[in-house]
């Protein structure tokens, strides 16, 4: 029996935020027809005007167990086949009528009680309750408290992130433990706005589709197999990485609708024993695989940035950092990304070995699409441009964010992005608030000694012991990649303990620049040990794709795999580099 392959294509145009929609009711039924595309009118409740973009419904009746996997064109399709129940469409809805139902009505607001008292419990304790050392001043530990409460919330949620970082930014000022120009100081932090940037450059890829075109054209050249599909999904993804310096933006906007879409085509659906056919293999490659992409280069994850802005507050400042931050990882980071699908291919098999027709699909997928447009031409060239200034921004005396405000700039005049889509994507402004909070107090608790303190008292306990530096390095990245257990964000993680471990580091003997660089690339490691750990893991486990023991088995067994790769090839290349 034949199977029909349609790619899902992000539209290119997304609504304002003013725009308001409702998801339908109706549960749709399943279908044994072929996958069909349901166009739905998305219509803004602030304008008359309507946009019209594709929602795709995929419906397929299950293959005989065979290993070979065959497509055909879905343009044939019957009108009348429907979705399948797990996907939903979206029906537009004016502001003017919307009424919810009771079921509909919106949850009840304020803080989660029990989180909160635990969250503000911590810091009581802390401030109260546990003796202050006498070389900490009274300032440096109300500061600590604030901190270790604010983090607490952070991991625990009582509030939104932003919400919760916001309350901990207003008691250390209401407490006079920072004066008001400084709580706020870190809201002009060069790297906090690079990261922001970032989001909108994300938001390019999507909106234009070229995240999408490039992907499609690597499984045009290496989808003969499920095996070479992985390595196809993977390539792309370090290709795109440098320029769309988001893991979650890639994820969900780019690559799991490419996989969710070769998946439903070959009789894999979420939620079923079919997944293990191809899905469950896609995504696990993919997800672990996205960790060794971002740590590849400085601009492809936002906390590789703050990473090391966080060094540099502790004097360890690195020279040309996007190039000497490449050649540290290159070798260690290629070798992990041509070994990750190929060991999970073996651990972790797909029931379906041969995808021989996605080639041609691909290639007519990318027919449909027509031409490179004049926005994703302009996507490229921009985002070459950036790069450039990235690379050779110390020689020419630009500095990483002016060169990513001069790419955002270029988007705008163009009018690939507008500014609409820059004030609609929330997750940058949120991202903007609470991490300007985390690195201000971070710097402020290294300012006031509180870091020197505790990085002294983790060094003399390993002093204890006789470690020498290696061992005390080795120590100490593995406590600190294995803590990440305890967070459910990167950045989050980075700005509550990169400073305290970096220190330690350095405490012990470590080479700066070498402490500094693996932690970082830790950061990017650890994001595929659990559903919860990072954005794209939210993305790729809420597929349904993937079981969640599967999750914490396979993400503890690439931990190893990454540490033994990382730490044989890394060590013998950074030495070769002059690291230590």
């Amino acid at each position: 029996m034949m199977q029909s392959f349609a790619l899902y294509s992000s539209p290119s145009l997304i609504p304002s935020s003013s725009s308001r929609f409702t998801l339908s009711k109706k549960q749709p039924s399943l279908s044994k027809y072929r996958p069909s595309i349901t166009t739905t009118t998305l219509r803004s409740s602030s304008s008359s005007s309507s946009c019209s973009t594709s929602s795709l419904f995929f419906s397929s009746p299950s293959l005989p167990s065979k290993s070979k996997l065959t497509f055909s064109d879905s343009s044939s399709s019957s009108s009348s086949s429907k979705p399948y129940k797990f996907l939903k469409p979206i029906q537009s809805s004016s502001s003017a009528t919307a009424v919810p139902s009771k079921s509909e009505s919106a949850p009840q607001g304020g803080a989660k009680l029990i989180p909160l008292v635990i969250s503000v419990g911590i810091g009581l304790i802390v401030r109260f309750f546990v003796p202050k050392p006498v070389e900490v001043t009274k300032e440096a530990w109300q500061l600590l408290s604030i901190f270790l409460s604010t983090i607490a919330g952070l991991v625990l949620s009582p509030l939104p992130v932003g919400a919760w970082a916001f309350l901990g930014l207003t008691t250390s000022i209401v407490t006079k433990t920072l004066a008001f120009s400084t709580a706020f100081g870190a809201f002009t932090n060069e790297v906090i706005w690079l990261i922001v940037i970032s989001f909108f450059f994300a938001r390019g890829f999507v909106k234009t589709g070229l995240g999408d075109r490039i992907a499609t054209y690597f499984v045009k050249w290496l989808g003969k197999s499920t095996l070479g599909l992985s390595y196809g999904l993977t390539i792309s993804e370090a290709l795109i990485a440098p320029a769309m310096p988001s893991t979650t933006a890639r994820a969900g906007g780019v690559f799991l609708p490419i996989i969710k879409s070769l998946a439903l085509s070959g009789g894999s659906k979420p939620g079923d024993p079919s997944a293990k056919k191809l899905g469950s293999y896609l995504c696990q490659s993919q997800f672990q695989s996205a960790g060794n992409s971002s740590a590849l280069f400085l601009t492809a994850a936002a906390q590789n940035l703050l990473c090391l802005k966080l060094a540099e507050e502790l004097g360890i400042k690195i020279a040309s950092p996007w190039v000497s931050w490449f050649k540290a990882a290159s070798l260690p980071a290629l070798c992990s990304l041509l070994a990750t699908p190929y060991i999970l291919y073996k651990i972790f098999p797909p029931e379906t070995k041969d995808t021989p027709e996605a080639p041609a699909m691909a290639a007519k997928k990318l027919e449909k699409m027509g031409p490179v447009t004049k926005n994703e031409w302009v996507m490229v060239a921009t985002m070459l441009f950036a790069v450039t200034l990235w690379v050779f921004g110390d020689a020419l005396g630009i500095a990483s964010v002016v060169a990513a405000m001069l790419g955002l700039s270029i988007l705008l005049v163009l009018g690939v992005l507008d500014w609409d889509d820059c004030l609609s994507e929330k997750s940058a402004w949120d991202t903007l608030a609470w991490f300007a909070v985390l690195v201000g107090m971070a710097g402020q608790l290294t300012n006031m000694g509180i870091v020197t303190w505790m990085s002294n008292c983790v060094a003399k306990s390993l002093a204890t012991f006789n470690l020498s530096w290696p061992a005390a390095f080795g120590v100490l990245q593995a406590a600190y990649f294995f803590i990440h257990y305890l967070f459910a964000s990167q950045t989050g993680h980075v700005g509550a303990l990169y400073s305290a471990f970096l220190a330690m580091h350095l405490a012990s003997g470590v080479p700066a620049v070498l402490a500094a660089l693996a932690l970082a690339y830790n950061t990017n490691l650890f994001g595929a040990l659990t559903h919860y750990s990072s954005g794209q893991a939210a993305v790729y486990y809420g597929a349904g794709y993937v079981d969640l023991p599967d999750i914490f088995k396979i993400g503890a067994v690439m931990a190893v795999i990454n540490a033994i790769i990382w730490g044989g090839v890394g060590s013998v290349w950074w030495k070769f580099l002059g690291l230590y």
